[in-house]
């Protein structure tokens, strides 16, 4: 039997976004994405959340120290995205649509470039109370 466990790591941010696909004609996207195609952009208060889940350490009892995940998301999520305009002001959205799904992915691959391998790794995003992504599904 595994004793595999799972812990959470909750986090919030804000940020502005549009939904939009340049090879589209204003129409098209206006009829895909509505309001979220406002060219003056619009925002959100994300909740993130981040479940690690592994056998707990048998020197620690902790499947990861809690603090770490905190600093690593700090770092590398929330220093990076929180407060900004992510088609302008980010790297990873400047060519790619950033959708709820989309963050979700990214958010994933840059926290599991810091996050052990041995560990199972999941984002869950909160766009709005209602309405939330989860990768991998």
């Amino acid at each position: 039997m595994s004793n595999k466990v799972a812990v959470f790591r909750k986090e919030h941010f804000n940020a502005a976004h549009r939904l939009h696909n340049p090879g589209w004609t204003d129409e098209v996207n206006n009829n895909v994405f509505g309001k979220c195609n406002n060219p003056n952009y619009h925002g959100h208060n994300y909740e993130l959340i981040v479940k690690v889940t592994g056998e707990p350490d048998v020197r620690t009892g902790f499947v990861m120290d809690m603090k770490l995940l905190s600093d690593i998301i700090k770092d590398y999520v929330l220093d990076k995205f929180d407060h900004k305009n992510l088609n302008l002001d980010t790297e990873e959205f400047r060519q790619l649509n950033p959708t709820a799904e989309n963050i979700a992915v990214v958010i994933y691959r840059i926290l599991r470039a810091h996050i052990d391998t041995r560990l199972d790794l999941q984002v869950r995003l909160y766009e709005t109370e209602r309405n939330f992504v989860e990768y991998p599904a």
